[in-house]
């Protein structure tokens, strides 16, 4: 797992770091980092560096510093760098004169420039660029490579508010931000490219984690020699009505391409599952469905009366729980549900911004913060989908799951992954992983599903067996 880590929490391993290590030292290391990048994008998109124009926007303060150091590296490697300096008076004075010496120029723009280096602002800054330095990133064409954060990005939340900057490439030091992983800041961010600047020792723990796919590959369950259809863990399906059978048939068949245990459906659908998926155990009742080590609840299962009362027995069955969809819209507006439920049943929430709203009121700008309150106030995973995925436990652990593209959003898609949560579910999978693996896999499914093309949420769910392939390194 790869930690994410506030700005807070950076400065204080910082400030630990300089009792033994001059500040100045970490600077020309995170400066030499981001002249390495930008030489690698301007050989990667122009085809070399000779004769090449880097422009450096500087603002006040550390990174101005690094973005002043990193053109003085550029320089000795024969680029042309012109820096513009936002607030003359308080450019960093030995960057500066660093600048000078290898040759570099000070103008007022950045016009003309094969690339860009985006030194405004720093972990400090808060707010959208005030409007010189917003005209100044508006004129820009080129490519930009930000150093440390896009300026204008909240960097703990990842929010916007005004004008900011779009980078190709974020070089960041020590550890991700939030804003490097949520929000519209993760997307402004660009490919982010961290760098050891000698604090990893002196960071507290993550604020959040990444998994990577050796995470997801390791946690996911595949079936041992002594293993049967029983062991590996029986989902149970209530989802699907008259009006939205097909949610039933989706988050039905994710669980069964999800791992190798077994599947039992309970529902309105149960004629149509079996139609299209005949492994499947399926019955009109929850009550007849038979023993199961994990529900998943919700996907197109209507608001009414009939609902509530499936919702009411799954949660009363004492094994974990994917609530889905309508499940949520229900919670949202019957609280008492929760009485059906003993405290001690892991419950999975998987809502989108909207049923969040309903559910625990608006999400805001801090989407780590806002799941974790939720998974706190409802003792529950919570998984608040999104470009970027938060998954929060309600003992404040937090993993966020990055996207690739926007692929998943598709209709039925969420359908798919609560079939993947609950199949990890009845498999044993700690339900904070779980909800991530599945999130992972889907995410990936539905890139491989939609290979450049959009697709619908049956061919992402077709794709899982590729997925899980591709995790487990097959």
């Amino acid at each position: 797992m790869r930690g994410v880590w506030t700005a807070d929490q950076v400065r204080a391993a910082e400030q630990r770091v300089f009792t033994r290590v001059p500040e100045s030292r970490l600077m020309r290391i995170a400066a030499y980092a981001v002249a390495n990048e930008v030489l690698a994008l301007l050989a990667e998109r122009t085809g070399g560096t000779s004769g090449r124009r880097v422009g450096l926007l500087v603002g006040a303060g550390n990174n101005g510093g690094d973005a002043l150091w990193a053109g003085a590296f550029l320089c000795r490697r024969g680029v042309s760098v012109t820096a513009v300096l936002l607030v003359p008076e308080r450019a960093h004075a030995a960057g500066l004169a660093a600048f000078r010496r290898a040759g570099g120029r000070v103008g007022d723009s950045v016009a003309g420039a094969d690339l860009v280096v985006d030194g405004i602002v720093g972990l400090s800054a808060k707010g959208s660029l005030r409007p010189a330095a917003a005209a100044l990133v508006d004129s820009v064409t080129a490519p930009v490579v930000a150093v440390d954060l896009p300026s204008g990005v909240d960097p703990d939340t990842g929010a916007v508010d005004g004008p900011h900057v779009t980078a190709a490439v974020t070089v960041t030091f020590g550890g991700r931000k939030p804003c490097h992983v949520v929000g519209p800041g993760a997307i402004a961010a660009g490919a982010v490219r961290v760098v050891d600047i000698g604090i990893g020792d002196d960071l507290d723990e993550p604020h959040a984690v990444l998994l990577d796919t050796e995470d997801v590959g390791d946690a996911w369950p595949v079936p041992g020699p002594y293993d049967d259809k029983y062991t590996q863990g029986v989902t149970g399906i209530a989802a699907g009505s008259e009006t939205y059978p097909g949610a039933a048939v989706l988050a039905t068949g994710a669980a069964i391409l999800a791992t190798s245990g077994m599947v039992r459906y309970a529902g309105s659908a149960a004629e149509i599952v079996r139609n299209r998926w005949p492994e499947v155990v399926a019955t009109g009742h929850v009550g007849d469905a038979g023993r199961v080590q994990a529900w998943v609840v919700g996907p197109g299962l209507g608001t009414g009366k009939a609902g509530r009362g499936v919702l009411a027995e799954v949660l009363s069955a004492g094994v974990p729980v994917c609530a889905d969809a309508d499940a949520i819209t229900l919670l949202a507006g019957d609280p008492t549900l929760w009485d059906s439920r003993d405290p001690d049943t892991p419950v999975v929430l998987t809502p989108h911004d909207r049923e969040f709203a309903r559910l625990a009121g608006e999400v805001g700008p801090d989407r780590i913060a806002a799941a974790r309150r939720a998974a706190a106030r409802f003792h529950a995973v919570v998984l608040l989908k999104g470009h970027s995925t938060v998954v929060a436990a309600p003992d404040g652990r937090v993993l966020v799951n990055q996207s690739r593209s926007s692929w998943p959003a598709t209709a039925g898609s969420g359908d798919v992954l609560s079939g993947l949560i609950g199949a990890l579910l009845a498999a044993g999978e700690d339900p904070w992983l779980a909800a991530g693996c599945a999130a992972y896999v889907h995410e990936l499914a539905a890139d491989l599903a939609a290979d450049g093309a959009p697709a619908p949420a049956s061919h992402l769910q077709a794709a899982i067996p590729d997925a899980i392939r591709h995790i487990r390194g097959l």
